[in-house]
């Protein structure tokens, strides 16, 4: 069997489960030109069964099972790992994975770039200036930087202390051949109690998790439904996600007699049909880099209502795809909430500017040939030796494990 040349870039991440930037990373390996590279996922907890979403079959997915806090004992394993594997390129994705890029410089790993893909959960808005020093700790060890968003730019600028010129600023992209506008009749989702032709399916879709804020939005939908009592015909709540805030926001509308109005089915792998089902999208967060739910809702056709934090604004127009409001307040919430139910037309007219949106400037092909770009880039740069990446080159024997 001929060797394979392609250089392998080794994506790392606290947990390989869903998520927003896990997402990314999936998209990242399954839409890059296979001739161009291969790719392994290195987990430092755990893998879980979104592996399965990896589409290519030169995948190797590896979980370290590390126990919560510092990681310094793992080092001597990873060392041992990148010896073994020999990466071109070791990414690491957000705080919890910085530390990793430090066994990398000593193992000797030519390409060395880390992203931020989103805001901390004990620094929602970045001041934190311990884990400012944390990541200036580590500056030194990585050669280029990932921004997701202006925001994130600013602060590896600002707080950081990264030049211009380590840092590029990578958008996502999203897949429009999953997540399209319904047609004239939506169909009807597996389970769901309500009927998308004849409700306003008020939804979304995520981690039910602190930072995600969705208590916020099932306080907003009871506010606006005592504030609009009409919209009680026809108004229903759609929370698809599993996590801690899942039980608190069901106990929140059972005792708002509101049960019966909301659906919370868990965990579900039928987003782009969720989506297609809906007619209004929400984001509740406290903190957010740049969206996928975001992205996915606009190429879906909807109107977006989110928190006006992190890269939202970046994505949502307000009054154009959709509407902002502060995070935590759920009677501001309530309010748009009621402007977008009470005026369908103009959700439909956010939505199609959205789709418009989407096309133009959030593309997938977009999103992989800046991440491609880099990496050619990154590899001429640092790498110790020309580095082959030949042009339909044989596919590696590796399996997913």
């Amino acid at each position: 069997m001929l060797p394979d040349n392609r250089p392998l870039v080794l994506h790392v991440v606290y947990r390989f489960d869903t998520g927003g930037l896990e997402n990314g990373v999936v998209n990242l390996i399954n839409h890059m030109p296979a001739h161009a590279y291969r790719h392994a996922v290195l987990a430092l907890t755990e893998v879980t069964d979104f592996r399965h979403r990896i589409q290519r079959d030169d995948v190797t997915c590896i979980a370290m099972n590390k126990p919560p806090g510092q990681g310094v004992w793992l080092f001597p394993r990873l060392y041992k790992l990148f010896k073994q594997l020999r990466p071109a390129i070791v990414h690491t994705r957000n705080l919890a994975a910085l530390e990793v890029q430090l066994p990398a410089w000593a193992a000797g790993v030519p390409v060395r770039i880390h992203g931020e893909h989103g805001r901390d959960v004990g620094d929602l808005d970045g001041s934190n200036r311990k884990l400012q020093r944390v990541r200036r700790m580590y500056r030194p060890f990585v050669h280029h930087y990932v921004a997701l968003s202006q925001d994130l730019a600013a602060y590896l600028q600002n707080a950081v202390h990264v030049t211009p010129a380590r840092m590029t600023l990578a958008c996502n992209g999203v897949n429009t051949q999953r997540f399209f506008p319904s047609g004239e009749q939506a169909s009807r989702l597996a389970g769901c109690p309500f009927d998308p032709n004849v409700h306003t399916l008020l939804g979304t879709v995520g981690r039910m998790a602190h930072v995600k804020d969705q208590l916020t939005l099932a306080k907003a939908f009871v506010l606006a439904l005592q504030q609009a009592p009409e919209l009680r015909q026809f108004l229903r709540l759609v929370m698809v996600g599993e996590g801690p805030l899942r039980a608190e926001a069901q106990a929140l509308l059972d005792a708002s007699a509101c049960a019966d109005l909301a659906w919370l089915p868990g965990e579900r792998q039928d987003v782009p049909e969720i989506m297609r089902a809906l007619h209004i999208y929400v984001l509740p967060s406290l903190a957010e880099g740049i969206s996928n739910t975001i992205l996915e809702a606009m190429a879906s056709g909807l109107p977006v209502l989110a928190t006006d934090v992190g890269g939202n604004a970046e994505l949502v127009l307000a009054q154009e795809t959709g509407l902002l409001v502060p995070a935590a307040e759920p009677h501001l919430m309530a309010q748009a909430i009621i402007q977008l139910a009470r005026n369908p037309g103009l959700a439909r007219t956010m939505g199609a500017a959205g789709k418009s949106r989407v096309d133009e400037h959030f593309s997938l092909p977009a999103m992989i040939k800046t991440y491609q770009d880099l990496y050619d880039q990154q590899l001429r740069l640092h790498s110790p030796r020309p580095v082959p990446m030949p042009r339909g080159a044989a596919k590696s024997n590796q399996g997913k494990h």
